[in-house]
């Protein structure tokens, strides 16, 4: 599936010529940075991780698109296996094999990630490493329950280390970790366990170091200032960053579509305010100011700080006005764009289903290719909060249950009641969705990262009737 993706539906992101020019400059002037008016600037805009891969690719398969994309075909087969082992590790021992198996073919028949193996883009490599890192954190705890190490050392640098790689791909990784803190601690406090809060703790912020270590120096030696994540908002060194316009359309934007209006033009092409939804102003004055705002941006296509203070001017007081608007129905808005979608946005489909009749008479087979895929999502999305459920019931079963010490120790959790690795994974995807909705534009494919949590509990599902 995923090399019939590479060979009908071969594609590219905004992102990917950044990336692309990233490696080959590793390979041929051994400067991670970026050709500017003819000069080549060192950089910090993008973390190094996806630009490593790509070369390491070029130079081992050649530099072709093909043999990027196949590596990341055999990657995102790779990783269905992690994912299935992720969901192995949540199950109890009697239905553990049906479990795994399930979590397997999931994530093998899933299309979305599939889909990204034909772009060069970050999400299936930082999928892989997300995953990976799940499974060394489950896996550690569990060790440490089932008293088979009184603190798994290698296992939490190991899960550190992995979320530290994730890092260097996607710099919001990190996370990760504080997802697995959150879990963590909550079961380490209702135990009373401080010093293997503190133990683990440690143990994790080493494994994470690490791998950010080398990138941390590189950026004081080369940029003069330690730095070890990537560029917040990925910008050049010295280059100004919009932060009162970015302040403004999260006040309003809300739809993918939203995102070629404004944030994907921006310093590229103009921005007419008649391109521009009508729940992007509060009345007719404010649209005015918006319309000289981007007259004068239009005049040079650069946002100087006069006008980036005009456009955080009106964000203030568009907060001001509905705090409700902008710190929840703007979120909650945003958290539906990037979960409940179809996820057609690298196919050759518009991914709209209205006008419904309208579609279906000229251009039916967009439709129902669109609404297919928005019932798969739905579909994957409804068994992993089914499969959390069931986890939990179970869970509670063993804890509080007459039987509860026979199955807890199937489990692998003390009879005093341990809340599963499920409650990591419902943490970070409560967490990392909750954070996305603060970055400027909200794309579908920053949700995919989560798929691994997604289909492991999904697997969940397949536990009735094993026994």
């Amino acid at each position: 599936m995923r090399l019939g993706f590479v060979r009908i539906f071969p594609t590219a992101g905004g992102d990917t010529p950044i990336y692309l020019e990233l490696a080959r400059n590793l390979l041929d002037k051994h400067v991670f940075g970026l050709v500017r008016d003819g000069r080549m600037i060192p950089t910090d805009a993008r973390p190094p991780g996806y630009p490593l891969f790509v070369a390491a690719v070029y130079s081992l398969a050649g530099r072709t698109d093909t043999a990027l994309l196949v590596a990341q075909a055999i990657l995102d087969v790779a990783g269905c296996f992690v994912i299935a082992g992720l969901a192995g590790r949540l199950a109890p021992e009697w239905c553990r094999e049906r479990v795994t198996v399930a979590g397997l073919w999931l994530a093998a028949l899933c299309p979305f990630l599939a889909n990204y193996t034909a772009a060069p883009l970050t999400e299936v490599l930082a999928a892989f490493l997300s995953g990976t890192t799940m499974l060394l954190l489950v896996g550690a705890w569990q060790s440490e329950e089932r008293a088979v190490k009184r603190c798994d050392r290698a296992g939490w640098v190991a899960a550190g280390g992995a979320a530290g790689l994730a890092t260097l791909v996607r710099p919001e990784s990190p996370l990760l970790m504080v997802s697995a803190g959150a879990a963590i601690g909550l079961c380490c406090a209702m135990r009373r366990q401080w010093a293997r809060i503190t133990r683990t703790g440690v143990w994790l912020a080493l494994g994470l170091a690490l791998p950010l270590l080398p990138w941390a120096i590189r950026n004081e030696v080369t940029l003069g200032r330690v730095q070890f994540l990537a560029a917040r908002y990925a910008e050049m060194p010295g280059e100004y960053v919009t932060r009162g316009f970015n302040d403004w359309t999260n006040t309003w934007l809300v739809r993918f579509r939203d995102v070629y209006a404004a944030p994907w033009k921006l310093e590229l092409e103009p921005i007419r305010v008649s391109d521009l939804p009508a729940y992007a102003f509060d009345s007719p004055e404010e649209r005015a100011r918006v319309e000289t705002l981007l007259d004068e941006y239009n005049a040079e296509l650069i946002v100087s700080p006069e006008v980036d203070q005009g456009f955080a001017e009106i964000a203030r007081e568009r907060t001001q006005r509905h705090p409700l608007r902008t710190w929840l129905w703007v979120p909650a808005q945003r958290i539906a764009t990037m979960w409940f979608t179809p996820r057609v946005e690298l196919l050759p489909y518009t991914g709209q289903l209205t006008p419904l009749s309208g579609k279906w008479e000229y251009d039916r087979e967009d439709l129902l290719v669109t609404l297919a895929m928005l019932v798969v999502n739905l579909a994957y999305l409804l068994l992993a909060a089914f499969g959390g459920w069931l986890v939990w019931k179970s869970w509670r079963q063993a804890a509080l249950g007459a039987d509860g010490s026979a199955l807890a120790e199937s489990w692998g959790i003390s009879s005093a009641g341990q809340p599963p690795g499920a409650m990591f994974l419902a943490a970070y995807l409560v967490i990392r969705t909750l954070f996305l909705t603060r970055i400027e534009t909200p794309e579908p494919r920053y949700v995919l990262v989560c798929f691994p949590a997604v289909m492991a509990l999904a697997a969940q599902v397949w536990r009735r009737g094993a026994n």
